[in-house]
Parts: structure tokens; C-alpha cells; sequence
């Protein structure tokens, strides 16, 4: 179930908003840029401001219209039984569909050669699913009733996931997500790959595939023999392959092969929200909690991605979580799959770590002090309720933490040191005193799996924060918010021109001479490049947030990423290949700069990682 979300080439630049000496004046006004003259420095912008990054805002409810729109999934794949919680109502943000359907942000496309042929009579064409979830019939039951039979389900499948999961992310990250690919909606095709056992993201095409396959005769479970799997009726594999789509829309170059752990990283985030989803569906973590005495260690299926695909196999294990007392250690020859499954355990791990601080005092409750039910015996059906309730909220704080986590790595070159100082960073900002103990949790579980981040003097909560750079404060008055523009709600931008004006004077203000080294920067003449080209800096994305926290807090920033190439020279036989720095910034709402998380493009020991890395691959990019 890998992605394939590489994106393309970045291409030039669209524009240059500074003026430098070779820019005329006439260019650089036409850019919004006011250098004085003769010492500015020249920068672009990234090839998303080429087009309308706010043209596909999330729907504006008008007055009359329902808040949610309520739509029936499989919670995690159809081999579940229904007394497990197989199937779940859930409400999707609503806003108008057009057959497909089509929303703002998906376009749901059958397949004229779908497996299953002519599904009811009166449909246009074999293999034309279209739904229509705006029909009254359809509407008053809250979709159509799963059935792995029913092609036009599959629609409503995969459309209610996918907005599910994009609206998490909308939530957790106080802000609209652009696709990196320029286009207002993701394809997604839920018969897209005939006979073949994968899922896909491809940002060239913008559609996510999902594979349909026949089972073998050696089976598992409740599949049987040669039938029939299809992917897009997995809760945790549509939920997967569309949170890589919008990772590649949050950051430009997130994907650059620079070492093992970043392929690692992209499959385990993936993997990560999809099962940290599982949680908001009540009766499959009821289930899980009657079978377990509330303690969810003991169900390790509950937390396994990829269930009927592996008992398609013949076996009843793909990917699952070690939350052992011993568990597997971080190991830099691990395979990319097994990488990844030790930071899912990781943060896994410090979720339940939390959860038994919380869940601690009902248990007392319930047994008169003891906090133990005596082996076997069941829970009662109040305190299940209390407890999958409390299972659920955490998970939903815990999503949050992980995505919101995003704006605080690395623009390029992530590792999952760098992920743990972003969460810790990400929970601070809305939660300084931490009651619970969140931020512990995540440090013991990442340490006790060998995960150390580098460049720190210790492992304390506050070592691992990231900081602005030293010195006196950095402030931008003219990205002040009384300065800025927006659409009504803060996080939204009031136009392109407006976000492209923001850029402007962030490129201008990081790229002064003064200022390169604090982010990550370089200019073309500095020595310690050691004759290496670099190119112009480019401002890759700005976007504000209003970012609401568990107990209402709310933080207004402005989020950007800025990077640069750097064309190192071959030598000794060895050929020249490309390496990326640069830094994400995040701004207050004075225009103050608080947070530099920055990647330099002067940093040699990265440079030699990346070298060392396309030595042991034999591979390197063309220069």
C-alpha cells in the first residue's frame, strides 16, 4: 500500500520578488519587490504561487444548510463483523455534491471497465458508479448500506474517508491544505488498479488508485478462497494513500530522498493517522475494550493496518505495532516498512501510556478503589461507554498533536528526531503545562526504541523545543495581521495577489545579507560553499493558522517554508548530485519571528549523510 508521492521537478521560478543586479527596476516593481538598491539579494517564488492557491476553499455553509453530512463506511474493512463495530455512520462536513460525487476538494471517477459490470438497470454505462448522495432516498438513510458487491458503496466509501481525513487535517492545522499538484480537486478512482495488490498516490496525475484483486487459495479469516479484495473498501488504506496526497500539498520538497528515515517517515505518518482515525469509531473501540478489560494491549488486531489484505495472504499479520516491554530498537539498515513501524509504535505507545493516567481513576471507581476486575471478568456496559469515550477523545488529541507537527518540521530531510522535537513543540504551543504528562509519554516511548535527535545536550522536554534564533528578536512589522488581508476567518487569505504579497515581504526580509545564516540560507558568493553553486532562495509556501487547542487556547501564526539548492561538486571519481536546506518559519501575529526550524544549506555533515546515502543506493540524482 505504498504511495508513489514523489512529486515532479520543481519547475523555474515563477517569479522574482526582490529586486537583484540583474533584475530592471520595472521587473522588480512588477514582482512587489522594494530592495534598496545594490544590496538586495534575488529570490523567487515556489511554482504553488503560480497559480490560485485559495481557489478551492472548503465550502461555506449558507444559512439552511446542515452542518454534517451523515454517510455509512466500513470502519476498517468488510472481513470485520458487524458486532464489532464493522460498519459506522459517520459525519462528513457538509457541502453540495454533484454525482460522482463531486466536491470541492474530491471527484470520485468509476471505471467503464470496473470488475463488477452493470450494477442496477437505468445506469449509463457497465462500470459506471456514479452516486448521487444528494437523492432524497439516499440521503434520508445516510448513504447506501455497505456491501462489498455494491460498486456505487464503493463511492460513497472512499468520498466519505477521504473528506474525513482531509477535515482532520483542516482542524488540526488551522488552515486550508493547497495540493501540491495546482488543481482544486484529488481524483480518486476506487476500481482504478485491475488485478494488482497496491494503492497509489501519483501528484502527476492528482488521483489517488486503489487496487481490486482475486484472493488466492490459501486464506485466512473470513476471506475466502479466490475472492474478491478490493482496497478502496479499507478504511486505513483510503485513509493512508490520501494523507499522502496531503502531505505532498503541505510541504514543497518533504520528499526529498535525502536518507532512509524520510521513505520510513511518509509510510508510518500514513499509517498513523489511518489507525489514530479508528479510534472516533465508538463501537470498534467498545468491541476492543470488552475483549480486553480496557486495556488495549492486549488486542493487537485492533491496532494492525492492512487486516483483509494480509488474510488475503494467507496470513493474518501485515503491519502491527510492537508495544512490547522489549520492543524493537531503531536500526538505520532496518527495511523501509519496519523503519516505519517503530515511530508508529513510538507515538502509539505514549497515546496508552496516557490513557491508563486517565482511565486510572474510573477503573477505581468501578472496582471500589482496587482499580482490577477480577480476570474474565466483564466490564460494565456504563464504564465501557466512559472508557471508549475518554480512548477516543485522546486519539483525537493525539491526531492533532501528529499533524500540527507538520508545521514544525524541517523543510526538507526529516527524521524521526526531528519529528519527536516537532511534537514536543507542536503540544507546547497549545498546551504549556502539559497536566498529563503527553510530552513525557512521547520522549520515554521514542527513547526506549533507541530514537535520539541530534544536535541536543539532553533529552528534557525543554532541550527538545525547537527556538527562534539568537539574539535580538526578528519582527516583520509588515506581516503584522493588522497589516494582512484575509477572507472573513484569519486562516483564510483574501486572494493569490494577497498570499503572493506575503511572500514578497517574507523574501525580502529572510534574504538579507545579515539574515541568510539565521535561515538556513547561503548566497552564491559565500566561501563556506566551498565553490559549490546554489541557487536562489525560493519562498515555497505561507499560509496563517488559527490553531484552537483541547481547552480553547488559541494561537494566530503565519506558517511558511523557504528552501535552496545547492549543486555540490563530484570529485575522486564520485559524481555531483543536488542537496536541499533551507528552514520553516513560523511568525506571531506581530510579525515576530518565533520558531526557525531550518535544514542549512552550509551544514556538511548532512552533506556527507546524503552522500553516504546514494553511495550505498549506487544512485545519484542528476545534477
Amino acid at each position: 500500500m505504498s504511495g508513489d508521492n514523489s512529486s515532479p521537478s520543481t519547475p523555474a521560478a515563477t517569479s522574482a520578488v526582490s529586486q537583484s543586479h540583474e533584475a530592471g527596476p520595472a521587473e522588480a516593481a512588477s514582482a512587489g519587490a522594494a530592495a534598496d538598491e545594490g544590496v538586495g539579494t534575488a529570490f523567487h517564488l515556489g511554482s504553488g504561487f503560480s497559480g490560485d492557491p485559495v481557489q478551492a476553499r472548503s465550502y461555506e455553509r449558507h444559512k439552511g444548510d446542515p452542518i454534517y453530512r451523515p454517510l455509512k463506511i466500513y470502519t476498517v474493512d468488510p472481513v470485520r463483523r458487524r458486532l464489532e463495530g464493522a460498519v459506522a455512520t459517520i459525519n462528513v462536513p457538509y457541502e453540495p455534491l454533484e454525482p460522482g460525487p463531486v466536491g470541492r476538494r474530491f471527484e470520485v471517477v468509476g471505471d467503464p471497465n470496473g470488475p463488477l459490470g452493470r450494477y442496477e438497470p437505468g445506469s449509463q454505462a457497465p462500470g459506471c458508479y456514479e452516486v448521487d448522495l444528494e437523492d432524497r432516498r439516499i440521503l434520508i438513510r445516510s448513504g447506501r448500506e455497505p456491501a462489498p458487491s455494491d460498486p456505487v458503496f464503493h463511492h460513497q466509501m472512499v468520498y466519505a474517508v477521504a473528506t474525513s481525513t482531509y477535515s482532520a487535517f483542516r482542524v488540526a492545522l488551522g488552515r486550508e491544505i493547497v495540493w501540491s499538484f495546482g488543481r482544486p480537486r484529488l481524483t480518486l478512482y476506487p476500481h482504478g488498479v485491475a488485478g494488482e495488490r497496491r494503492a497509489f498516490y501519483d501528484s502527476r496525475s492528482a488521483e489517488v488508485r486503489f487496487g481490486w484483486y482475486d484472493a488466492g487459495c490459501e486464506v485466512a479469516g473470513r476471506v475466502p478462497p479466490k475472492g474478491r479484495i478490493f482496497l478502496c473498501l479499507s478504511h486505513d488504506v483510503v485513509a493512508h494513500e490520501v494523507t499522502h496526497a496531503l502531505l505532498d500539498g503541505l510541504r514543497a520538497r518533504f520528499d526529498f530522498d535525502a536518507h532512509k528515515e524520510i521513505n520510513a517517515f511518509h509510510e508510518a505518518f500514513a499509517d498513523l493517522i489511518a489507525v489514530l482515525q479508528r479510534f472516533s469509531y465508538s463501537e470498534v473501540v467498545k468491541d476492543a475494550l470488552r475483549r480486553t478489560g480496557g486495556d488495549f494491549h492486549e488486542d493487537p488486531s485492533f491496532l494492525r493496518f492492512g487486516f483483509q489484505f494480509a488474510q488475503s495472504e494467507g496470513k493474518y499479520v501485515e503491519r502491527e505495532p510492537d508495544l512490547g516491554d522489549a520492543p524493537a530498537r531503531f536500526n538505520a539498515d532496518l527495511e523501509t516498512y519496519e523503519m516505519g513501524t517503530i515511530l508508529l509504535s513510538a507515538i502509539l505507545e505514549a497515546l496508552f501510556r496516557v490513557y491508563k493516567r486517565k482511565a486510572e481513576p474510573l477503573m477505581r471507581l468501578a472496582t471500589g478503589g482496587s482499580g482490577l476486575f477480577p480476570r474474565g471478568a466483564a466490564l460494565p456496559g456504563d464504564l465501557i461507554d466512559q472508557l471508549a469515550h475518554l480512548a477516543s477523545r485522546l486519539a483525537s488529541h493525539f491526531l492533532s498533536i501528529c499533524i500540527r507537527a507538520i508545521d514544525y518540521c524541517p523543510p526538507v530531510g526529516i527524521d524521526f528526531g526531528e519529528y519527536l522535537r516537532a511534537l514536543v513543540t507542536a503540544d507546547f504551543e497549545l498546551v504549556p503545562d502539559d497536566p498529563w504528562g503527553y510530552r513525557e509519554a512521547l520522549i520515554d516511548a521514542f527513547i526506549r526504541r533507541g530514537i535520539y535527535p541530534r544536535g541536543v545536550e539532553s533529552l528534557s522536554e525543554d532541550a527538545l523545543l525547537w527556538r527562534a534564533p539568537e539574539g535580538d528578536e526578528l519582527v516583520e512589522p509588515q506581516l503584522h495581521f493588522a497589516e494582512l488581508k484575509f477572507s472573513g476567518d484569519p486562516a483564510s487569505p483574501a486572494s493569490a495577489e494577497e498570499l503572493r504579497r506575503q511572500a514578497a515581504i517574507l523574501g525580502r526580509f529572510i534574504t538579507a545579507p545579515e539574515r541568510l545564516g539565521q535561515f538556513g540560507l547561503a548566497a552564491p558568493d559565500d566561501p563556506r560553499l566551498e565553490g559549490d553553486k546554489v541557487d536562489l532562495p525560493r519562498v515555497e509556501s505561507i499560509r496563517s493558522s488559527r490553531r484552537v487547542g483541547p481547552d480553547g487556547q488559541i494561537v494566530f501564526d503565519l506558517v511558511a517554508e523557504v528552501i535552496q539548492r545547492r549543486q555540490v561538486a563530484g570529485g575522486s571519481g564520485q559524481p555531483g548530485f543536488d542537496f536541499y536546506g533551507g528552514s520553516t518559519i513560523i511568525l506571531g501575529p506581530r510579525g515576530e519571528v518565533r520558531y526557525v526550524v531550518s535544514k542549512s544549506i552550509r551544514d556538511s555533515a548532512q552533506i556527507e549523510r546524503l552522500r553516504a546515502y546514494l553511495d550505498s543506493k549506487n544512485e545519484y540524482p542528476e545534477e
